[in-house]
């Protein structure tokens, strides 16, 4: 029986390619499917027709969109759509995403949930990214907000996107393009195309014109031209990727995230009540995503606190995928796994810092189960800021726990996408209210993971798709 194969799509249309990737299973090295691949000239040469696909949402008002996101949701979780030429069950989904991605079956459900929750919610969404804006003001390219005639204008006829392997839930980022009318082009991650196929399917049984979405398995060529050729773009990669994007304004990166949990003097005096917040927000969704914790800052108690930690973390084990009370996710490539664990031995070999979960595992932190290879969870603490762990991010529960003074913490904190402040001091408070280190800012017992879709934690995909300009219509 001839594989699986999962085409291109051209503007909606399934294209198969000379040129294909295999998807292997990360249990046992068995076949999953063969991916089409598209070349950069086809890219390109697609990408010419932009505004001719654009027109097709122009036609549709923003409310009949928002009813097909509604419709799309309830697909994308329940129904048995087309993939290819065959078709996908949810559960079908739900093992072809284990089997190439490493993710449990039981996480990739909660994702599939929270993708769901927010094609139905996706109205409540765009309330947040347009801070309310009537949404006739898109349909009709004017109108009035409050007693202001107002006026947006579209800033692109597609929104590029370059896609992940780590989450599915990292897809509800794109999602409010398709209402806001911007059709999407979406280069797919190279271990997880299952996601964004099965959301274009259910797009278009929803009704959605097939122009309306692309999207284009491909090489780092394909994926550059995809960045150059669209109106506006998103990019999402590790640090070494995305530097050369950085900066330009019609590319929207999502790098590394450097979330950190922050406690205050008073809540560093009572850190046990703080503990399970903590755990959580580096081991969630097996740590993968930017929005865990990889740090906990802290004005006293980081031995103390690092020690507790560990020894929690070290209760969550390597599973096999199919298993419901999976945790951790495996590397679809061993080797990458070790190098990962190798490069975190080397920089605590250079001393001041310490691994104290390694008291509590039996050998190394590459683990194996069900066929698979995984990181067992890893608390380091730190003696200083300045140490290389202290600001390291890796794509499982890894996290560095350090003690800064109250009055330092702040000018040395860095980069910080999500920062959960734990603290009743107002001027430890105060001066995380004007800390421009931190991009979305939790105060209180909130974990990092827990986004709210209308407040989005990297960029307003609102404001890099439209611009205000300045209006005046006489009556």
């Amino acid at each position: 029986m001839a594989p699986l194969h999962v085409p291109v799509l051209r503007a909606g249309r399934p294209y198969r390619s000379l040129q294909v990737a295999e998807l292997h299973d990360v249990r046992d090295g068995a076949l999953v499917a063969e991916v089409s691949q598209a070349i950069p000239g086809v890219i390109a040469r697609d990408l010419g027709r932009a505004a001719e696909n654009q027109a097709k949402l122009e036609e549709r008002t923003v409310a009949d969109l928002l009813l097909v996101c509604r419709r799309a949701g309830e697909l994308f979780g329940e129904a048995e759509l087309p993939l290819g030429e065959a078709t996908q069950t949810p559960e079908q989904y739900l093992e072809q995403l284990a089997a190439t991605s490493g993710m449990p079956i039981a996480m990739g459900r909660r994702n599939m949930e929270k993708i769901t929750g927010v094609l139905a919610g996706m109205e409540h969404v765009l309330g947040g990214l347009t801070r309310g804006l009537d949404y006739t003001v898109l349909d009709g390219g004017y109108g009035t907000w409050g007693n202001r005639q107002i006026s947006y204008q579209r800033q692109s006829d597609n929104l590029g996107a370059v896609l992940p392997n780590n989450s599915p839930g990292v897809h509800n980022l794109w999602l409010p393009a398709i209402p806001f009318k911007v059709p999407l082009v979406l280069r797919p991650g190279s271990a997880e195309p299952w996601t964004p196929y099965r959301l274009a399917a259910a797009f278009f049984e929803a009704g959605l014109p097939r122009e309306a979405f692309s999207l284009y398995p491909s090489d780092y060529g394909g994926a550059t031209e995809i960045l150059l050729r669209t109106g506006r773009s998103m990019f999402f990669g590790d640090a070494s990727t995305v530097r050369g994007w950085q900066g330009q304004g019609k590319v929207q990166v999502h790098g590394p995230g450097w979330s950190k949990v922050i406690l205050g003097p008073d809540a560093a005096e009572d850190w046990r009540r703080h503990l399970d917040l903590v755990a959580s927000s580096v081991a969630a969704n097996g740590g993968r995503s930017c929005i865990n914790a990889s740090g906990v800052w802290t004005p006293s108690q980081a031995r103390e606190i690092a020690e507790a930690l560990a020894e929690k973390l070290a209760s969550i084990v390597a599973r096999p995928l199919d298993d419901p009370a999976a945790e951790l996710a495996a590397f679809p490539d061993p080797e990458i796994a070790r190098r990962i664990s190798d490069l975190v031995d080397s920089q605590l070999a250079a001393g001041g810092a310490e691994d104290l979960t390694a008291k509590y595992r039996e050998g190394s932190r590459v683990a194996e189960a069900g066929g698979c290879t995984f990181l067992l969870p890893t608390v380091v603490w730190c003696e200083s800021p300045e140490h290389p762990l202290a600001q390291a991010e890796y794509v499982f529960p890894f996290v560095s726990v350090v003690e800064v003074p109250d009055l330092e913490l702040w000018d040395r904190l860095g980069p910080t996408l999500v920062g959960t402040v734990i603290s009743e001091d107002r001027f430890f408070v105060n001066r995380a209210l004007t800390s421009r280190a931190i991009d979305r800012l939790n105060l209180g017992a909130v974990p990092t993971y827990q986004i709210s879709w209308d407040q989005p934690h990297e960029g307003n995909l609102f404001d890099h798709l439209y611009q205000q300009r300045a209006f005046q219509r006489v009556a």
